[in-house]
């Protein structure tokens, strides 16, 4: 399989020249912190179309207020070539081309504006590279991202950056002399439910690659995300947990439900599973409460009884559900976290 399969188009040698020749600005603004506190923080590099950083969950007020910390977003393309029915950059680019053909941008702006970024004296941070592309969608092509990427974080050792991916190709990872300042993040789910709505490699090849990168030392972090209360639910993420740990023991584990924005729902071709979302939050449509605490709870009493493993995070979930789960979202370590 090449970059060409995948349907991604190699643009950044030959795409619009960047205007911008010169290291661009880092921006900064005060934040407050889930706990209280406030902290100055990168807002954006230059015109943020580069690095930004991801602050469209408000503090919380309500108890059906979700949580998710903003952190760096590393914007090196648009787009997904794997296109699960749920995915919600069908309603983020609706209006741009890559909806239908992901695009990298030019690396030439990628390397000033991280330039930039790595000369800041600010706090230590964790770039999303997966945010709004697979961060592995380009490592068939002869210039993968990559190997393009990893130079920049590895010649520092205070930022990071993580790799969010549904690909099993790790081949040009494995070959990386050092890996210290890089996060391997995969995204996993129950088999039966990447059968019916993931359009990704084969969940055992995806644990696979988990174990490979692990292996070679890279911190590995597994996202099972969005959890779906389909079919034998119970049995079925019990068994991806068993098969995760019968391989390794991830750094992190967070875990989320399926939800989703009205303009995810409406761009959705495949909708056949917007009838599980019955509820209202701040973040679009959700799972009932009930179900959705079930499903988290019997994930995590397994993951402490049977392997005694408690480094774990909820992805987009209210306040509520926090508390019931009696988990501290101020203390919260999830996976787009450092």
């Amino acid at each position: 399989m090449n970059e060409k399969d995948y349907g991604v188009s190699n643009i950044y040698g030959n795409m619009s020249k960047v205007k911008e020749e010169k290291i661009p600005k880092v921006v900064t603004a005060k934040y407050k912190l889930l706990g209280g506190t406030t902290k100055t923080l990168v807002k954006r590099v230059g015109d943020g179309s580069i690095i930004q950083r991801f602050e469209k969950t408000p503090l919380p007020k309500e108890p059906t207020d979700v949580i998710c910390p903003h952190f760096l977003e590393l914007k090196w393309a648009n787009g997904c070539p794997y296109r699960c029915a749920w995915c919600y950059l069908q309603g983020t680019f609706r209006f741009h081309p890559m909806k239908k053909k992901p695009r990298q941008k030019d690396r030439k702006k990628i390397r000033l504006h991280l330039e930039g970024f790595m000369d800041h004296k600010g706090a230590r941070e964790v770039l999303n590279s997966g945010e709004l592309s697979d961060s592995l969608m380009t490592e068939y092509s002869k210039e993968p991202f990559s190997e393009f990427i990893l130079p920049f974080f590895e010649n520092q050792n205070k930022h990071k950056i993580l790799f969010l991916t549904k690909s099993n190709n790790v081949r040009n990872l494995l070959k990386q002399e050092e890996n210290g300042q890089a996060v391997m993040s995969f995204s996993l789910n129950a088999e039966n439910v990447a059968k019916r709505w993931e359009k990704a490699p084969d969940i055992n090849c995806r644990i696979k690659a988990v174990k490979e990168t692990s292996d070679v030392g890279y911190e590995t972090r597994i996202r099972i995300d969005p959890m779906v209360p389909y079919g034998d639910w119970t049995t079925a993420y019990k068994k991806l947990v068993d098969k995760i740990f019968s391989k390794l023991t991830p750094n992190r584990i967070t875990i989320g439900s399926l939800r989703g924005l009205q303009s995810t729902i409406n761009e959705a071709k495949d909708k056949s599973w917007v009838p599980y979302l019955t509820e209202w939050s701040n973040w679009g449509r959700k799972i009932a409460f009930n179900t959705r605490y079930d499903m988290y709870h019997a994930l995590i009493e397994h993951l402490k009884e049977n392997y005694n493993y408690n480094n774990i995070a909820l992805c987009k979930e209210t306040v509520e559900m926090w508390k019931m789960l009696g988990l501290d979202y101020v203390k919260i370590k999830c996976n787009c976290t450092t």
